[in-house]
C-alpha cells in the first residue's frame, strides 16, 4: 500500500519514532486525522480535482496528473492504445508544438519527467526544483489540454512502444505472465493488458489518439497533484488559473460502462517453454474487487503478508524444507477485480511434489489455528510502519496518492491503516474461503523444453481438486 509546513521531519515522522507498540495503538486510530491535517483538497467548478501536500523537508515538488484511464477502458480494438497516449503526452502541443520543443522546456525547468501506465491509471509527473514549481504546473497544463498528435510523432513513438513490447517479448517470464493473464481473464485480457498488442499499436491513427483524449481527458476525470516544498495557497490559485477554463467532459462511466469481468469457472493449467534453468510455478485465482468487496482487499493484504513472513508455517513447510527455493503471496488491489498471485521458483524435477504440498497448505490455511492472533498483530505493526515511512518522500507519496485516488478513492486511502489494523484471524479465513480455497484458478508452470521432456509434465497434473 501506499505517498507536506513542517521541518524536515515531518509530523508523519514525528509519529514514527514512537515505539511499535504505541505507534501500533495510536495510528490505528489516526491516521486519517494525521493524512487529512497534511493533504490539501479543492475540486474546480469543471470538476478537477486538486491535491497538494506539503513538505518542507528538501527544496523539491513533484507535480503530477493523474487520469481514471488505463487498460481497464480498452476494448480488444484500443490494446495498448492507453499506453501510446502515455508516450504522446510528452509531444507537441499548442504552446510547444515544434519536435522536442516540451521535453526542452522541462530541462530548462530541471526536471525530471515521466508518465507510467498501469491497468487502472495513467500518470504523468515532473519532479522539479521547488522555485520552478509553477512553471511546471503549466508545462503539466498544457501537455493536458491542448496535445496536437503530429502523424510524425506518433510514428517515432509507435516504434518506441514496439520496443518496450519487443524487450518484454524475450523475457522468459512475461510469457508465463501472459499466458496466465489470457487464461485467467478471458475476454477481458485487453483490459487487462497495459503493454498492449503488437499490430493495434502499429495501426494506430491520430484520431484514436484524439477520442481518448475526449473521452478520457476531461478535467472531470482527471486529479492535479502538488507535494513537495510549496505553499497550499499559491498552488490553488494557480491551477485555478491555468485550468479552471478546461472545460468539462461527459462522465467517460457514466456514457461507456466497464463491462465486468468475466469469472473463472474451472481450474485450468498452463504450461510455458523457455531457455530458463529453474522453475517457476504461479498460481493465480480472481480476487476481490476494490469498490465490490472492501473488506476483503484489506484482509487480502494482511492474509498475504502473514504467509510471505520468514518462519510462517506457510514458509516453514514450503521454503524451509527444501520443495520450493521461494514464494511470495500477493494480491494486487484493482477496483475491477484484483489477481491474487501466489508464485515462486522451484528446481523442476520437485514441480509435482511442491505444487501438492502447496494444495495442502492452500487446504489448511483456512482451518482454525493456521494463522494466529499473534502472526496477524505481529504483521499490522510492520505494514502500518511500513505504510507510514513511505510517505516520506514526496515524489513517491504523489505517486501512490495517484493510484489510490484513480483506483480506489481516497477515503479507503485515508483509512487504510486504521481498517487493515482491525483485522482479526477470522477475517483472513473469511477471505481464504471466499477466494482462494476449493476456488478455480489457474495454475502455470515455466520451464525449459528438456526439462519438461523429462518430466513428461502434462497440464492435467497441474489442474489439482477440481472446484
Amino acid at each position: 500500500m501506499s505517498s507536506r509546513r513542517i521541518p524536515a521531519r515531518t509530523a508523519l515522522r514525528i509519529l514514527l519514532v514512537a515505539s511499535v507498540t504505541v505507534l501500533h495503538a495510536r495510528l490505528a486510530t489516526a491516521q486519517r486525522a494525521e493524512l487529512e491535517k497534511h493533504i490539501k483538497r479543492e475540486v474546480l467548478e469543471n470538476g478537477l480535482e486538486i491535491i497538494v501536500v506539503e513538505n518542507h523537508g528538501v527544496p523539491l515538488a513533484t507535480v503530477e496528473a493523474n487520469a481514471k484511464n488505463g487498460s481497464f477502458t480498452q476494448p480488444a480494438k484500443y490494446e495498448g492504445l492507453s499506453h501510446l497516449y502515455e508516450h504522446m503526452f510528452f509531444k507537441a502541443n499548442a504552446l510547444y508544438p515544434q519536435p522536442d520543443a516540451f521535453v526542452n522546456r522541462a530541462s530548462e525547468l530541471g526536471a525530471v519527467f515521466n508518465g507510467t501506465t498501469q491497468e487502472e491509471q495513467v500518470n504523468y509527473y515532473l519532479t522539479v526544483p521547488s522555485d520552478s514549481t509553477l512553471p511546471a504546473i503549466a508545462l503539466l497544463a498544457s501537455a493536458l489540454q491542448s496535445p496536437l498528435f503530429l502523424v510524425d510523432e506518433l510514428e517515432r513513438e509507435r516504434a518506441v512502444v514496439i520496443g518496450e513490447y519487443d524487450r518484454a517479448e524475450s523475457d522468459p517470464f512475461y510469457a508465463l505472465r501472459t499466458a496466465m493473464g489470457k487464461t485467467l481473464w478471458g475476454s477481458a485480457w485487453s483490459r487487462k493488458n497495459p503493454l498492449g498488442e503488437r499490430q493495434i499499436i502499429l495501426a494506430t491513427k491520430p484520431d484514436q489518439m484524439r477520442f481518448i483524449q475526449h473521452k478520457y481527458y476531461v478535467p472531470n476525470n482527471t486529479a492535479v497533484i502538488v507535494a513537495g516544498d510549496v505553499q497550499p495557497d499559491s498552488i490553488f490559485a494557480a491551477v485555478r488559473r491555468l485550468f479552471g477554463s478546461w472545460p468539462r467532459g461527459a462522465d467517460p462511466f457514466v456514457t461507456d460502462t466497464i463491462p465486468p469481468v468475466p469469472p473463472l469457472k474451472k481450474n485450468v493449467a498452463v504450461i510455458v517453454e523457455q531457455p530458463v534453468n529453474t522453475a517457476v510455478v504461479m498460481v493465480q485465482w480472481q480476487g476481490p474487487g476494490a469498490h465490490m468487496d472492501t473488506p476483503a482487499t484489506y484482509a487480502a493484504d494482511v492474509f498475504s503478508d502473514v504467509l510471505n513472513q520468514p518462519g510462517s508455517r506457510f514458509q516453514r513447510n514450503l521454503v524451509d524444507s527444501g520443495l520450493w527455493q521461494s514464494v511470495v503471496v500477493n494480491y494486487y488491489t484493482l477496483n475491477h477485480v484484483g489477481p491474487i498471485t501466489i508464485s515462486g521458483e522451484v528446481a523442476p524435477g520437485k514441480i509435482r511434489e511442491a505444487i501438492a504440498v502447496l494444495d495442502r497448505e492452500l487446504n489448511a490455511v483456512a482451518k482454525p489455528g493456521y494463522i494466529t492472533t499473534e502472526a496477524v498483530e505481529g504483521v499490522k505493526k510492520t505494514r502500518i510502519v511500513g505504510t507510514m515511512e513511505s510517505l516520506e518522500r514526496s515524489s513517491g507519496f504523489a505517486h501512490q496518492l495517484g493510484f489510490w485516488w484513480a483506483v480506489t478513492g481516497l477515503d479507503y486511502f485515508f483509512g487504510y491503516v486504521d481498517t487493515m489494523a482491525k483485522q482479526t484471524p477470522e477475517d483472513l479465513r473469511r477471505y481464504a474461503l471466499k477466494y482462494i480455497v476449493g476456488h478455480p484458478r489457474v495454475t502455470g508452470v515455466l520451464l525449459s523444453p528438456e526439462a519438461r521432456r523429462a518430466l513428461r509434465l502434462t497440464d492435467s497434473e497441474l489442474l489439482g481438486a477440481t472446484p
